[in-house]
């Protein structure tokens, strides 16, 4: 098991959840946390303590966003007018990678900020291989030609247990979507309960 694939189960257990959806997470098979003391560790969690959780889940689904580009893209969202938890989810939704992942282009958001990287996407026909670009509405973003056949792609495209959201337009024969309109947290197919809310209540006292 590679180092991030371990990363990224460890992060479903310590949750107690199957963030991604994922048939192969390690939570289908038990609800406790990793390490030895994992079975001893269920306990009614603090304020901060459910808080701190909301915001770690919220941060790890997205690719385990580091702490600063989380608060980066977090401050944003109390500047701009409107609900500050709503205007969180519609940034994080915007970023190059969650589109790419969001459109079944790949299986994982881990793969798509790889995907991303290594220079397979291009945005209104520009090569773009920055994972935290930020996408506008009506921006078509599509697999280049090189890249249509990797195994990855055709991977993701016949996966049964991901549906690509109505906020996007997307088309599998010629690999490209078109990211229509920036979505509420209500609009968002999170395999688990998100609580933007309490992110914004941790980052008011901390």
């Amino acid at each position: 098991m590679t180092k991030r694939t371990s990363a990224k189960y460890k992060l479903d257990r310590r949750m107690g959840e199957n963030i991604w959806g994922r048939p192969k997470s390690p939570v289908n098979r038990r609800e406790y946390g990793p390490g030895q003391h994992g079975q001893r560790r269920k306990g009614k969690l603090s304020d901060f303590g459910t808080q701190l959780r909301a915001k770690q889940k919220l941060k790890g689904y997205y690719g385990d966003l580091t702490e600063k580009q989380f608060r980066r893209i977090y401050a944003e969202a109390e500047r701009v007018k409107g609900d500050t938890g709503e205007n969180l989810i519609g940034l994080l939704e915007r970023r190059l990678d969650a589109v790419i992942y969001r459109a079944k282009f790949v299986p994982t958001v881990f793969a798509a900020r790889q995907f991303v990287n290594h220079g397979h996407v291009t945005v209104n026909g520009a090569r773009v291989n920055i994972p935290s670009y930020r996408v506008k509405e009506g921006d078509v973003i599509a697999i280049r030609d090189k890249s249509k056949q990797l195994a990855i792609v055709l991977e993701a495209v016949g996966l049964a247990e991901r549906d690509v959201p109505d906020y996007m337009e997307v088309d599998h024969s010629k690999m490209t979507a078109t990211f229509v309109r920036t979505p509420s947290l209500g609009d968002v197919p999170y395999p688990v309960q998100m609580e933007p809310n309490l992110v914004v209540e941790f980052y008011a006292k901390n």
